[in-house]
């Protein structure tokens, strides 16, 4: 009997991409929560990071993590891959300052650095969150460098508060009249606490200093029109912003996004016209289920939906909080979900969870699979289910033909998973 099962399953690979141990071998499949290894064969350490695509190559920028600190020791790191299963260390891309008077001295808080570029004055711009030394996360700053070299070395310009002394586009003329502020309040979230707080009462506390922010990401329209989304008021809100024609400032134009709703880790990608968004809660280091939000135009309504994930841990996004959302180049409606595992007590073992983003009635998708490559956005490939072999789980597909169709008969835990 077992030898029947192998002939089967041997006959079956022969129909099907799946992903076998030589995949793995040979690093042609990303495996969610594994090391992985640079092209000198240590742990990447680009944390909270994104990545851009430039001259027909990826460029992954994230922090530099310590053994025993989360506080910017090194700076922000750049690796550089062809194919997004290789990657070569590039460097530091901003290095940190021994200068206890700069705004990025050793010790401060870097995080989830992401860069672009623009086109029109052919520079590499990168936006950070920043936290000043010593001060926890009071600053709650945005950090801009910039470089004419995409690897860098990146140079520091300011931080600041964004869209100072301006309102958001979509709070009323009756709640920037409030005159309700925190300190009105001896506890929070009471009742009319949380209503306060959707009505706008730290936009208007921080209206002249600037609007905090923390968790990030850069969006770049089809346009070349820049936006810097971030989580502001004390976390409880995003914030949606538009950038300078030069992608050096905020203009002032900016939106809410969820008042109250305790939303950070933004990442945002366009498909068909629609902007979709995920999310996490706040929880610290801690994972949470993610949030999903749609939106027919970049500054207007954001609907929320359900938590995108599905499947085991599907309510903690699988112990993971999202980062970026990779459009892969030469594949149509190829998008990955990049996450980071923290690990805040050696927080250089962070692990990295990319997992391909599915649709289902319109909507993205996340399933995890322990192995999956990027044969899943061919056009041919029908995602049927995932094949469970002992306690790894891959993610299984083929081409349209009836011979492959014929053997979704062997044996095997299988899960249904929507087909592209």
């Amino acid at each position: 009997m077992n030898k029947v099962i192998l002939s089967v399953f041997v006959f079956f690979i022969q129909f099907t991409f799946i992903f076998p141990a030589k995949s793995q071998e040979n690093n042609h499949s990303f495996r969610p929560g594994a090391i992985w290894h640079d092209d000198r064969g240590i742990h990447i350490n680009a944390h909270g990071g994104g990545i851009l695509y430039f001259d027909n190559k990826y460029y992954w920028f994230g922090e530099h993590k310590s053994e025993n600190s989360n506080a910017a020791l090194v700076g922000v790191t750049c690796y550089s891959s062809d194919d997004l299963y290789h990657w070569k260390y590039e460097g530091v891309a901003l290095p940190v300052v021994r200068d206890l008077s700069s705004d990025i001295t050793e010790g401060c808080v870097i995080e989830r650095p992401k860069v672009i570029y623009n086109a029109k004055t052919k520079q590499f711009v990168m936006y950070f969150h920043l936290e000043l030394k010593g001060e926890g996360y009071k600053a709650s700053r945005t950090g801009i460098a910039v470089s004419d070299s995409v690897a860098g070395t990146y140079k520091f310009l300011k931080s600041y508060r964004p869209n100072a002394g301006h309102f958001p586009l979509n709070m009323t003329e009756k709640q920037k009249q409030e005159r309700t502020l925190p300190d009105y309040f001896s506890a929070w979230w009471t009742p009319e606490w949380r209503q306060a707080t959707v009505d706008g009462m730290f936009v208007r506390r921080d209206f002249d200093s600037g609007q905090m922010s923390r968790d990030m990401t850069l969006f770049v329209d089809d346009d070349g029109k820049a936006y810097h989304i971030y989580s502001s008021e004390e976390n409880l809100t995003l914030h949606l912003a538009e950038l300078s024609d030069d992608y050096l400032s905020h203009t002032g134009k900016y939106i809410r996004i969820a008042p109250g709703g305790h939303n950070e880790a933004p990442a945002i990608f366009k498909k068909d016209n629609l902007y979709y968004m995920i999310t996490s809660g706040c929880t610290g280091w801690d994972p949470n289920a993610a949030r999903l939000f749609t939106a027919d135009s970049i500054m207007g309504t954001w609907t929320e939906h359900p938590n995108p994930c599905s499947g085991k841990d599907a309510e903690l996004t699988f112990h993971s909080q999202s980062t970026y959302i990779l459009p892969v180049q030469g594949m149509k409606d190829a998008f990955i979900f990049m996450a980071d595992r923290w690990t805040p007590r050696h927080p250089i073992d962070g692990r990295y969870v990319w997992l391909p983003i599915l649709f289902e009635n319109g909507l993205p998708v996340l399933k995890w699979f322990d192995k999956w490559d990027l044969n899943v956005f061919r056009p041919d490939a029908e995602v049927d289910n995932t094949f469970e072999i002992g306690k790894q789980t891959f993610l299984l597909y083929h081409a349209r033909t009836k011979i492959v169709k014929s053997m979704q008969s062997v044996p095997g835990r299988r899960h249904h998973s929507p087909r592209l």
